[in-house]
């Protein structure tokens, strides 16, 4: 435990009007007195002038506390018994017998011991006190001396108090308070804090909308738009049963994540979510771990632009183009204090040359700076298996989006977008019953998409990834185009048709992918353009470049200029699926093969064997199976033959089926997959499932466990005949897993193929209404978990009370109707609770049922 910091924590600016809180001000009048005034009467929270509670008292404290807490390391206590024990103490003033000139001779620690002595005497204190451990001890008498220190100071300054006879110890607390200050942040610090908190917030609150037509705003609320995404622990550390835990909750308990995710499946969105969160430092429940810190958001493309170096502390800000000015030295002071939270978003779209500076970049920072919380992400591949894992990271992955969370995502879009919610229950029913869009909706911004060609024509809706994003780009280009506001000609009569928009956005974004760039410099742009034109001549009568590039930048809706003098796509999926297009029609097939063991490549080429011609399928393809080269070879061969594999998903038609053959024989060399692998694998859609065994085929339970992995991430209900084959394991862990994938197939059918027949002993997952009913018309379960916020009429009316044993609560209440609700199931042993109840709660709990505290960061149900 760092005394130093903990102290920095409790500036001036903090402690001091929290202690003003605890006395009566002054009243009108009042001046220099020659007596001294007992404590005992002008506290505000005992006696004839309460104005104070205790449980007002208490939140002081717990402010206090939270304040202290996330540099404490105290595994036998909890912030709850903390705040106890400092609220009987700090109660204890009321019961001191002495004047505050007595009290400030004493001085700040022994007026701390006094009130700890104090408080002991009393039988609330004996209990708050008593049991906590000797670490826990310690932070307790700092925390108390530096609320007794802050006491006296304000003791001195009060107009009743006699400050001639002690000038001298009022210039002692006055120096003992700078000094600790001086630990801390100073006032310069605490005001430019507020303004970069604003700052955080107007910037990262908003998220686009894809695919809404001009005139209506393309700016999402993040607060109405976040959808909770869920992480799986990967990685050599990952636990065996995969239990998802809230992606926004990931560095509860931990200080350094890196978070793994397909493109458009929310990272990004993440990083914002906690920035703006932490920012605002409200509605920290279950997310104390960022209360005080100061986040840094680090999009690691907009950082390196054009070979920029790695920024020290003092150029984080002005590396990601921030227009404030800190204070001089203000990083590093956060950063010393442990009070950072360095959001590093997109390894993966830095080139691959620059990936191991970066890793030394911020084993660096971690070095110099220990105590900070560190977030990175990436693609799946992007980088190997356990590359940050020396310098102390767990690895999750971003899961695809459950049933419950399309839906909700489907609402939400339609309601931001002021569309008509038949129009959403409509897409919701499309979406359940065609399987090759359940197998689309994975991740936002693919259901984005859908949700936004479905309003334009409620009557189609495209099959398959490439039919989508040409669907796409026919809304984003020619509809976009056709409807200017108001009539407004901003580019003077320059018009251009989808073609040749096509044709310059491809130029662009095979530039881009050939570089390893994800940005373009604006005077790059515009003379490539320059060039393409040149074989445009209808194109190029109508404009120059520049007044081209314009062009595509303002109307085309598939540019954005992410800063001054720097252009690039909305999203990089759109640069991969143009740029893939470029490749097939430049027969450039040699250097997507010699890319193809790379992460950033991959989306290329599955897009490009979706655009290419039967014959060049088939090329591609047997490049990626037996082409040899020690570049990718080292890699790891697997990488190459299941990106085969995926582009058999696009490949609509073969020139010789014999390709098709060779493809699924080498697939079978690299399943069953690994654990690192099986998201990555999932990836690749249905085409997986019949290559997966059964468990009579496999070694062992490892492998078991990986299969039913993947097959549960491949969203489509031929996965459930699959998963079917594993409901009789000897494993509980893999059992679990399968108990808790009930909500990403179809509701009953996964029911009577797996729930139905899982041991009743399990760990049973529901999260919704109707899973609780089909549990108990199967008889009940002893040990259930439910997912989503609750009335507890959904949990007493649908689960059976003979039978329920043990009751796992992910989330809140909506609200709370009666108070002993908890009492309608006799059997109950065990509540698992993600925090400590809060009163309401704690009033509905039996007294002979045990709780347990289990974080929702944790991968592991209590069994």
């Amino acid at each position: 435990m760092d005394v130093a910091a903990i102290g920095a924590r409790l500036a001036t600016g903090i402690v001091l009007p929290l202690v003003k809180k605890l006395f009566v001000q002054d009243g009108k009048g009042a001046g220099l007195v020659d007596k001294p005034v007992r404590i005992s009467k002008i506290i505000s929270f005992r006696g004839e002038q309460q104005t104070v509670s205790k449980p007002e008292v208490r939140k002081i404290c717990a402010a206090l506390v939270a304040r202290a807490w996330p540099r404490a390391d105290l595994p036998g206590t909890t912030q709850v018994d903390l705040t106890e024990a400092l609220t009987e103490t700090v109660y204890a003033l009321g019961d001191l017998d002495m004047d505050d000139i007595q009290a400030v001779q004493l001085g700040h620690e022994r007026l701390a011991r006094r009130l700890r002595t104090t408080a002991a005497a009393t039988p609330e204190g004996r209990r708050a006190t008593g049991d906590l451990e000797p670490s826990a001890q310690r932070l307790l008498e700092i925390l108390t001396e530096q609320v007794c220190l802050h006491i006296l100071h304000f003791f001195t300054q009060r107009s009743a108090f006699v400050p001639r006879t002690l000038v001298q110890q009022s210039l002692l607390l006055a120096e003992a308070i700078a000094k600790i200050d001086a630990l801390g942040p100073d006032a310069r610090d605490e005001a430019f804090e507020q303004d970069y908190a604003r700052y955080i917030v107007a910037k990262h609150s908003n998220l686009t909308i894809y695919g809404l037509k001009v005139e209506n705003a393309d700016e999402w609320p993040l607060d109405d738009a976040y959808l909770p995404l869920e992480a799986e622990l990967s990685g050599p550390r990952a636990d065996d049963s995969r239990i998802p835990i809230p992606a926004d909750k990931s560095l509860v308990g931990r200080s350094r994540v890196m978070v793994r995710g397909v493109a458009g499946s929310g990272k990004s969105t993440l990083v914002q979510w906690l920035a703006i969160t932490t920012a605002r430092q409200r509605h920290l429940e279950g997310r104390a771990h960022l209360t005080d810190r100061v986040p840094f958001v680090l999009p690691l493309r907009t950082v390196m632009r054009a070979g920029a170096a790695l920024p020290r502390p003092d150029q984080l800000l002005p590396a990601v183009g921030a227009p404030i000015t800190a204070p001089q030295g203000w990083a590093e002071r956060v950063l010393r204090a442990g009070r950072g939270l360095l959001l590093i978003d997109g390894i993966d779209e830095i080139p691959d040359e620059d990936r191991e500076s970066a890793r030394v970049w911020l084993r660096d920072l971690i070095a110099a700076f220990p105590g900070n919380q560190w977030l990175v992400t990436a693609r799946p591949s992007a980088v190997r298996e356990a590359w940050l894992a020396r310098d102390g990271f767990i690895e999750l992955s971003l899961t695809p989006m459950r049933h419950a969370q399309v839906a909700r995502f489907i609402r939400r879009w339609h309601q931001a977008a002021g569309a008509e919610e038949e129009l959403g229950r409509r897409l919701l029913e499309f979406v359940r019953t065609r399987q090759d869009l359940s197998q689309l909706v994975t991740n936002p911004l693919m259901c984005g998409l859908i949700c936004a060609l479905h309003r334009e024509n409620p009557n189609y809706l495209p099959y398959g990834r490439k039919e989508l994003y040409e669907t796409a780009l026919s809304i984003l280009i020619a509809e976009r185009n056709a409807k200017k506001p108001d009539g407004a000609q901003p580019y003077g009569n320059l018009q251009l048709t989808k073609e040749p928009q096509i044709e310059l956005l491809q130029a662009l974004a095979y530039w881009m992918i050939r570089n390893g760039r994800s940005e373009i410099s604006q005077p790059d742009a515009v003379t490539l353009i320059e060039k393409t034109v040149q074989s445009m001549p209808q194109v190029a009568e109508k404009g120059t470049a520049g007044e081209i590039f314009q062009f595509l930048l303002k109307r085309s809706g598939l540019l954005r200029s992410p800063e001054e003098g720097a252009v690039a796509f909305v999203h990089r999926t759109f640069q991969d699926f143009l740029g893939a297009k470029a490749f097939v029609e430049n027969r450039d097939f040699g250097v997507l093969d010699r890319h193809a063991h790379e992460d950033q490549w991959e989306d290329v080429i599955r897009m490009a064997v979706a655009h290419a011609r039967p014959h060049e399928r088939d090329e591609m393809l047997m490049r990626l199976l037996y082409e040899h080269d020690p570049r990718w070879l080292a890699i790891g061969e697997a990488r190459r033959v299941l990106i085969a594999a995926a582009c058999l998903e696009q490949a609509t038609k073969l020139h010789n089926p014999d390709v098709l053959d060779q493809v699924r024989a080498r697939t079978n060399e690299f399943l069953p997959p690994r654990a690192a692998q099986t998201q990555w694998i999932a990836s690749l859609g249905p085409i997986v499932l019949s290559l997966l065994t059964g468990p009579d085929q496999l070694a062992n339970e490892e492998q078991a466990m990986n299969v039913v992995i993947t097959a549960s991430l491949i969203r489509t209900d031929a996965a459930i005949a699959v998963l079917s084959r594993f409901r009789e394991h000897s494993s509980m862990p893999l059992r679990t897993h399968l108990a808790w994938s009930w909500d990403k197939f179809d509701t009953r059918l996964y029911a009577d193929e797996i729930i139905a027949h899982l041991p009743r002993e399990g760990v049973f997952a529901a999260s919704d209404v109707e899973q609780l009913q089909i549990l108990r018309d199967l008889g009940g379960r002893a040990h259930i978990h439910y997912l989503e916020t609750y009335e507890p009429d959904d949990l007493t009316e649908n689960i059976n009370p003979e039978v329920l044993t043990r009751l796992g609560l992910q989330t809140g209440y909506r609200t709370m109707r009666g108070r002993r609700w908890l009492y309608a199931f006799p059997k109950l042993e065990t509540l698992i609770l993600p925090q400590q109840p809060d009163d309401d709660l704690r009033r509905s709990i039996p007294e002979q049922v045990r709780i347990v505290i289990q974080p929702p960061s944790s991968a592991t149900p209590v069994f």
